[in-house]
């Protein structure tokens, strides 16, 4: 994203709008720290849905590949300058830590990148970025068309910002790091630090590991 101003418009959200979208709460840990509860702050929402993206080895992937996993879905673009790629580092950070811990519940876990930058983000640019992060992130692309619809059904607003250039822009969007079930219905919100918050670290890998130790049975 284009940095902490731009993050904390976009990111922001009123009560009505996170009952319906429940696509801005940067925290994310309503659920991670709530050990007692039976559902995740994401229960009920009307996110997520089929699709047919194209993975960073060029192949066809559909949301329905991944039932009876757990889906780790985050949207953000590899030219992100800044928040992306914190983000996806600490949750894949997170990630490697539950993995190690319970592997064979990380096992169920599939975590995904998708772009909502699809005219620069092709395969091999997702290849070798998701590499960076861990062995088992995926990256998906598409057509601009594809991409718009995946956004609309996952509640994620994005756009490219103007620029001089054809080639340098930023794409700011909404910051939704997603944890779907097995039956591909949304549970809560990955932790993820909020700029808002410098004194307190809401998204550090341990919290994440804690979140995913608490929803992944």
């Amino acid at each position: 994203m284009a940095g902490d101003a731009m993050n904390k418009a976009i990111l922001t959200c009123t009560l009505p709008m996170l009952a319906l979208l429940s696509a801005c709460d940067t925290g994310g840990g309503n659920a991670a720290s709530n050990n007692g509860a039976a559902q995740g702050d994401l229960a009920g929402a009307r996110i997520g849905g089929p699709f047919t993206l194209t993975n960073q080895d060029a192949k066809p992937v559909r949301w329905d590949d991944f039932k009876g996993q757990y889906r780790l879905v985050y949207f953000g673009y590899t030219y992100c300058p800044d928040i992306c790629p914190v983000d996806l580092q600490r949750i894949m950070q997170g990630f490697a830590q539950f993995e190690k811990a319970s592997p064979q519940l990380a096992a169920k876990v599939q975590p995904m990148l998708i772009s909502v930058d699809p005219a620069r983000d092709t395969p091999a640019v997702l290849k070798t970025y998701v590499a960076a992060f861990h062995p088992r992130l995926i990256g998906l692309t598409g057509t601009p068309d594809q991409i718009a619809k995946v956004a609309k059904d996952f509640a994620v607003i994005y756009g490219k910002e103007d620029s001089a250039g054809a080639s340098d822009y930023l794409v700011s969007h909404s910051r939704t790091p997603y944890l779907f079930g097995p039956d591909g219905q949304p549970i809560a919100l990955v932790p993820v630090d909020d700029p808002g918050t410098p004194d307190v670290d809401e998204g550090a890998p341990d919290k994440v590991r804690a979140f995913l130790q608490q929803w992944i049975k």
